[in-house]
């Protein structure tokens, strides 16, 4: 269940974004993809702890809701300064999305050749 929770706030995020437009319409698009990035950073970074068994909703909300502010920050910083502070965010956080879904990859990976070959020890045992 604590899986989902992730994945569900991207999608609640991604319908609000679709059907009210108007919502999001007067925000300059570089905010728009720099919330995008800390999205996906915070959905596959919920996904890994959740598949490591340590995922917390208090850690994923507190979490996301402070890179958003960081993310933002910089970019209104960067835009006061006339300089593309934005850049620093988007590395930043799809260097630890490409991490996260790499470590993300491993473990599930493992997991499945872990049980494939429990399945194949029971199937030898059991004849």
């Amino acid at each position: 269940m604590t899986v989902l929770i992730p994945i569900l706030a991207l999608i609640v995020g991604g319908l609000i974004a679709f059907f009210f437009p108007q919502l999001v319409s007067w925000i300059q698009p570089v905010y728009v993809g720099v919330a995008a990035v800390v999205g996906l950073d915070a959905v596959l970074g919920g996904a890994r702890a959740a598949a490591e068994n340590r995922f917390r909703v208090d850690i994923f909300i507190t979490g996301f809701i402070t890179n958003i502010f960081l993310a933002t920050g910089l970019v209104f910083l960067g835009a006061r300064l006339g300089v593309d502070l934005y850049l620093a965010a988007v590395i930043a956080l799809g260097g630890r999305m490409f991490l996260n879904a790499s470590v993300l990859r491993r473990i599930l990976l493992t997991k499945w050749a872990d049980a494939r070959e429990q399945r194949r020890a029971e199937q030898g045992s059991t004849q």
